[in-house]
């Protein structure tokens, strides 16, 4: 027999592994599917402050901005649409969107709406510039790619791509004939019951909402801006909502595309191409092993769950689901060690409630040894980020630093020893934290070199 979710026990742990990791304030939701046509189970908790000047308390109907688990709803809208008939997942972009370049013609032809979803499109994807707040956000942001960079071939590798999430954004919008905002509110917002979850900073603000927060010190400080992304990012990752409410959305994917009134929101074949493997991920120790359309997809000795990372300015979002189990669980957080947090609770509540463990954290190992980085240095660079591969008093370095309109936000140059891990592959972490990072060094079949850190692939610069 099931025992039941113990709230009270999971309130604890909130509360002490939310101090130990320096986290402000968290907010936690853990669903669990009725069984044999039960009810299912649901439980809250809410630990610590929204903002550390105020003192505001945490609490569970309080919003938290959920940052890049916002691209698993633009998906979910993208495949109603494949749903209904008006594009396939492999019809060109530029029939879709005939605004649509990029730089080389032949790449505008070759980019999918497949592509865009699982990442593959090789478009630089950490474009932020500010279009304005206007409904034409995202039309102007889509003109500005024809300036962009290509990363790497069409479908040549994988690389996080927020940018190809607005253009999915622009794609909803053309066919719908509604702003994006509009849409997913009337595609998923009403159909799932959702009460407490918005798009835009003037949405969020009728809701106690948290605050980011940035290191500081001792203490936590608190950001400079909510949330410090221009209304073209929407897609990619603006909705703010309450745990509840993501659970509410993870439930419909664990239903097989059901509201919780039987409403069907998604095909049963969408939702299951959503979570099945679609692209390889070079880098398998950071998110998943792989992606599907929107969802990653992470091998959990053996058993397969999928899910999605947010990030924002000081805050953090963290959703997972086990299907087998019929679990999902939401964590939002704003400030802190937010990864070692994820990894200290998430572990203990699938343990506990399904008998999944999380897999051994990726880390160096206890003797690594030396690692010749000769072949590896250089610099890498992208739109917004330069990475430098470097000796350092006779030790291996990576100096990241950030360009464009983050770097004003954040420490711009952040430098990392990198712990030899295995052939080609580095192990960071910032001080103070648990979790190690992956570096891998790779290089296409054509011969490109390539660093992937972060979800990204970053190419070599030559000369």
């Amino acid at each position: 027999m099931t025992t039941t979710i113990d709230q009270q026990h999971w309130q604890s742990r909130l509360d002490e592994l939310a101090a130990k990791h320096g986290v402000p304030g968290a907010q936690l939701g853990i669903l669990r599917l009725g069984a044999d046509g039960g009810d299912d189970e649901l439980v809250t908790a809410a630990t610590g402050v929204l903002h550390a000047g105020t003192g505001q308390p945490a609490t569970t109907d309080s919003v938290w901005q959920i940052g890049s688990i916002s691209k698993v709803w633009t998906a979910t809208v993208v495949m109603q649409l494949v749903d209904e008939g008006r594009f396939a997942l492999d019809t060109p972009v530029v029939e879709v969107l005939p605004e649509f370049r990029l730089r080389e013609p032949e790449t505008t032809a070759a980019v999918t709406v497949w592509h865009l979803l699982t990442h593959t499109s090789g478009i630089d994807g950490d474009v932020f510039t500010d279009t304005g707040r206007g409904d034409d956000a995202l039309e102007k942001y889509v003109a500005l790619l024809a300036d962009g960079a290509q990363n790497h071939p069409v479908g040549a590798t994988w690389s996080y791509c927020n940018a190809g999430y607005s253009v999915l954004g622009r794609i909803i919008e053309v066919v719908t004939g509604k702003t994006w905002d509009q849409a997913i509110r009337e595609r998923l917002f009403a159909p799932l019951g959702l009460t407490h979850t918005t798009t835009l900073p003037e949405e969020a603000m009728v809701f106690a909402h948290a605050m980011g927060h940035l290191k500081g010190g001792e203490e936590p400080v608190v950001a400079p801006v909510w949330g410090g992304l221009p209304r073209a990012v929407g897609p990619a990752g603006l909705i703010t909502a309450t745990v509840t409410d993501v659970l509410a959305f993870a439930r419909m994917h664990l239903t097989g595309g059901l509201a919780a009134d039987g409403t069907r929101v998604l095909s049963e074949e969408s939702v299951t191409a959503m979570s099945a493997f679609q692209a390889d991920c070079p880098e398998k120790d950071l998110l998943g092993d792989s992606w599907g359309l929107g969802w990653f997809r992470c091998d959990w000795r053996g058993h397969r769950a999928y899910g999605h990372d947010g990030n924002t300015v000081g805050q953090a979002a963290f959703l997972r689901v086990l299907p087998e189990a019929g679990v999902a669980v939401a964590l939002n957080t704003n400030g802190g060690h937010t990864r070692d947090l994820y990894a200290n609770l998430y572990d203990e509540i699938f343990t506990e409630l399904t008998g999944v463990s999380l897999p051994e954290p990726f880390e160096p190992p206890a003797e690594p040894g030396t690692a010749d980085v000769t072949p590896y240095a250089g610099t890498y660079e992208r739109e917004s980020v330069r990475m430098e591969v470097l000796e350092d008093e006779g030790k291996p370095v990576l100096r990241v630093t950030v360009m464009g309109p983050l770097a004003e936000l954040e420490d711009p140059v952040e430098t990392y020893e990198m712990i030899p891990a295995g052939q080609g592959v580095y192990a960071v972490r910032p001080e103070g934290m648990e979790t190690w990072a992956p570096v891998r060094f790779y290089s296409l079949p054509t011969g490109e070199e390539y660093v992937h850190y972060g979800a990204r692939a970053t190419p070599r610069k030559h000369g």
